[in-house]
């Protein structure tokens, strides 16, 4: 459960984007942006971590409030950030709907990233650098910076990597603010991946020789890609409760089980990561191991992992599911 002692202090800069929008050349030749121009107030804000690493975000603010004290925390996914497009496009559908949200960094944005200086040492963050598991640190920061804005309950949902970020902080931590988590595009089988000695035995001669930042190539990937022994180590011994979070393989032992709060899931159709038999798969498993899960899922249509273009469907999809739960508290 949360405790309130010892909480860290947050920072905030309140910054209108919605400005820049309506500045210059950008007013008169609004055909040309990427994306529409803001109608409401968006805040830049920073949170901190217990162990001092600063992450910024955007909050969408709403003109009529509909969420009851309720803010949407919305995580990125590998190599991605706050501010990818899709991500700014749903925030604002949320708050054209009356409900807050927030677009949030963790230490895991982009490819690389520096968090910060300690002991005369770079801290490198970042798909390639980043340790996953501290990414509970920043989510708790952020559920912090939440309560201190206003906000009594909090809906986490992670986007595609963001996923295991979130389960694993509420599998974790148990925290009484959280009354939501969504997968949003997310793995929802086993990570059932064998030890790849070709990455496994320099990464620990690396860690053993106090050289945790040294890159490794990652032979999954189409593209060259690389990973640092540290990051690598840190998957390798990542909790068999969050490889296996449904516990396809062990109920008894799934992260699923320290969960308490409802549980949405959704895919897009156009070539997602998951589908639509997979989330049948998962309701029919869910049904017969975890009577007690709320389990919920959907699937956004005629879109793709990022959901461009599809922002109001996602939207609708958390609100109809948010509105639920609120109104049987």
């Amino acid at each position: 459960m949360h405790k309130k002692g010892g909480k860290v202090k947050q920072f905030c800069i309140s910054i209108a984007l919605s400005v820049i929008f309506a500045v210059g050349g950008y007013a008169q030749n609004t055909h040309r942006l990427p994306l529409p121009a803001a109608k409401l107030k968006e805040e830049l804000v920073y949170a901190i971590s217990p162990d001092t690493v600063f992450n910024a975000g955007v909050l969408f603010h709403a003109d009529k409030i509909a969420g009851k004290e309720t803010a949407i925390i919305w995580v990125h996914g590998w190599s991605a950030n706050f501010y990818s497009p899709g991500y700014i496009m749903i925030g604002r559908a949320l708050a054209e709907r009356g409900f807050i949200s927030i677009s949030v960094n963790t230490r895991m944005h982009d490819l690389a990233n520096v968090q910060g200086y300690k002991h005369n040492r770079r801290i490198r963050g970042g798909g390639y650098w980043g340790i996953a598991a501290d990414e509970v640190k920043d989510i708790a920061g952020w559920i912090d910076f939440a309560e201190l804005k206003g906000f009594k309950h909090v809906i986490l949902v992670g986007h595609s990597a963001g996923w295991a970020a979130v389960r694993r902080y509420q599998s974790e931590k148990q925290d009484a603010r959280v009354i939501g988590l969504v997968c949003a595009s997310g793995q929802v089988s086993p990570d059932t991946r064998p030890i790849d000695s070709s990455q496994y035995i320099p990464a620990s001669r690396y860690i053993s020789g106090n050289k945790p930042d040294k890159l490794i190539e990652d032979p999954k990937r189409s593209f060259p890609s690389y990973i640092s022994a540290a990051t690598y180590m840190d998957i390798v011994n990542t909790p068999p409760e969050q490889k296996d979070f449904f516990g396809w393989a062990n109920p008894g032992q799934a992260g699923i089980t320290k969960v308490q709060c409802p549980i949405l899931v959704f895919y897009a159709t156009n070539n997602d990561v998951g589908n639509e038999t997979e989330l049948k798969s998962l309701q029919a498993h869910i049904e017969q191991h975890f009577t007690n899960v709320r389990l919920t899922t959907a699937m956004i249509k005629n879109t793709d992992h990022m959901y461009m273009g599809a922002s109001e469907q996602v939207a609708d999809t958390l609100v109809n599911w948010i509105e639920g739960i609120l109104n049987r508290k």
